[in-house]
């Protein structure tokens, strides 16, 4: 089981980090909107990110550096109107209730999606860091270390989604609010910057 909890202990490190996917999980349960599909969507992407890494594809990424550059440009740009737009968020807001409305599926799953895979840092995380390490191990173990990583990001997104269902009496105050859609839009701004600069 040592492979599998090393996969554990990396990915549950590596995925409670803030950033893109846990801002917009987060949000989603804040507001009870689609949270199950969210939930479930960032974990799938996750799983399949970090299979195809432990299966040997974090080598080819790392070694194609247009490829690379390529990622850091589009997600930076990505970031940039997201944050954007929690800055924007926060300016007009008034609480948790007022801005409560539908959401669909169908467009959850869409964003979930954009803010899972749009994001070069969920690459560099899954892909090309733990698919470095995963690709140490040799047969089982290296399934074992795969599937630790696996069911740490799935037991994280669904205990964030689900754990921020409870705090919305707290997000009903227009100020915990803006706070938050502040806070979102430094996280994304300062990820974007970072991914410029490494660009450079």
């Amino acid at each position: 089981m040592t492979p599998f909890i090393q996969g554990l202990g990396l990915g549950a490190g590596l995925i409670v980090a803030i950033g893109a996917q846990n801002a917009f999980v987060l949000r989603q349960g804040l507001r009870k909107q689609q949270v199950l599909v969210t939930a479930l969507v960032c974990a799938l992407c996750d799983a399949a990110l970090i299979t195809l890494g432990v299966a040997g594809f974090g080598a080819v990424v790392s070694s194609t550096p247009a490829l690379t550059t390529l990622a850091a440009w589009g997600g930076a740009a990505f970031l940039f109107v997201y944050g954007l737009r929690a800055f924007f968020s926060a300016l007009r807001s008034r609480g948790l209730e007022p801005q409560v409305g539908p959401v669909s599926a169908q467009n959850a799953v869409l964003t979930t999606l954009a803010v899972s895979l749009l994001n070069p840092h969920v690459y560099l995380d899954t892909v090309v860091l733990l698919g470095g390490i995963g690709a140490q191990f040799v047969g089982p173990n290296r399934l074992m270390f795969g599937l630790g990583a696996v069911t740490a990001s799935s037991v994280w997104f669904f205990s964030l989604a689900y754990g921020a269902t409870r705090l919305g009496p707290l997000f009903r105050r227009p100020l915990a609010w803006r706070v938050l859609d502040v806070l979102i839009g430094v996280v994304m701004w300062s990820i974007a910057a970072s991914l410029v600069r490494g660009t450079l």
